[in-house]
């Protein structure tokens, strides 16, 4: 008798094992239409947005990486999307590309902000848990998705590019690497693993200084932004690179590789001659710098190890 029954809740403990697995199966096989579509989650006690872009041949067989497009102050993220054309090399390399938006007085989330720590706006201001949402939302799909932990990548422009620093700093068991554009690191940082960082800045940007200061086209609250350099120094010693990068210059462009990095991260600048605040490589830039381009092949050789 005692046999019996010790059967039967072994059938029934198999059984739930079974219908959990499958429903997850099935949960995923209807998560997986392809294209872009606006979503929202709820994150401490607010509606959050996003845009989920799912690649023409993902499948649920091949974990594919994972990229969130962080929106500049005041942009949406529709125009990360158009901008940084992520999603095109999505479908091409098989990627999931996600573009989150941040928050706003408005309630559709209008003219939104991140809580990039010293910037800004209404994000800010309000202190705006975007660290938790960030990571909420990375932990999101990887349960609906098949996402390869080791490649998640954040990339963004201005306050998106300082909301990616921030989260090289406090998220860094998370983010495998970073490329902020026009950005600058405010914030104390002390991330617990390495991350690879790729920085685009234009020498002439009047938002967000190459060399730091402030400017009077700063959004809300005065403040006085770090440096590229300042960036730069912090990640090659964090990551244990070598001292003395490889430096190549033309005319639009002067570039720095370190190599030599620890946990096969690698720390590079392309620091746009002239350049504005503005996504390198767009007809209005004034460049021929192909940052996308480059952004995804930097991302794609150094996941986590």
């Amino acid at each position: 008798m005692q046999i019996a029954s010790k059967r039967i809740i072994l059938i029934g403990i198999a059984a739930l094992f079974l219908v959990a697995f499958f429903a997850r199966a099935a949960h995923r096989a209807r998560a997986a239409a392809v294209g872009s579509k606006s979503q929202t989650m709820q994150f401490d006690g607010r509606t959050r947005r996003y845009i989920l872009h799912v690649p023409s041949g993902y499948a649920t067989s091949n974990p594919g990486a994972l990229v969130l497009v962080l929106h500049g102050a005041t942009q949406s993220p529709t125009s990360a999307e158009t901008m940084s054309r992520m999603s095109d090399l999505a479908d091409k390399n098989n990627f999931l590309a996600v573009y989150p938006s941040g928050t706003s007085r408005n309630p559709d989330d209008r003219i939104p902000t991140w809580n990039s720590g010293a910037c800004c706006g209404y994000a800010m201001e309000n202190k705006i848990n975007d660290v938790g949402f960030l990571s909420a939302l990375i932990d999101q799909l990887r349960n609906t998705y098949s996402i390869d932990a080791k490649r998640v990548y954040v990339t963004g422009i201005s306050n998106g590019a300082m909301m990616s620093y921030r989260l090289a700093c406090e998220l860094s068991s998370k983010i495998a690497a970073i490329a902020p554009v026009e950005g600058a690191q405010d914030i104390p940082c002390q991330p617990s693993e390495r991350v690879s960082v790729l920085i685009f800045h234009g020498t002439d940007d009047h938002l967000v200084p190459f060399n730091g200061g402030s400017t009077p086209f700063q959004l809300g609250s005065k403040r006085s932004d770090a440096s590229v350099a300042d960036a730069i120094q912090f990640w090659v010693k964090e990551d244990g690179c070598n001292g003395t990068p490889a430096h190549e210059e033309t005319a639009e462009v002067h570039t720095d590789f370190y190599t030599g990095c620890q946990s096969n991260t690698a720390v590079s600048l392309y620091a746009i001659q002239g350049g504005h605040h503005m996504w390198p490589g767009l007809t209005i830039s004034g460049n021929h710098v192909p940052a996308s381009d480059l952004i995804w092949q930097f991302f794609a050789a150094h996941p986590k190890p």
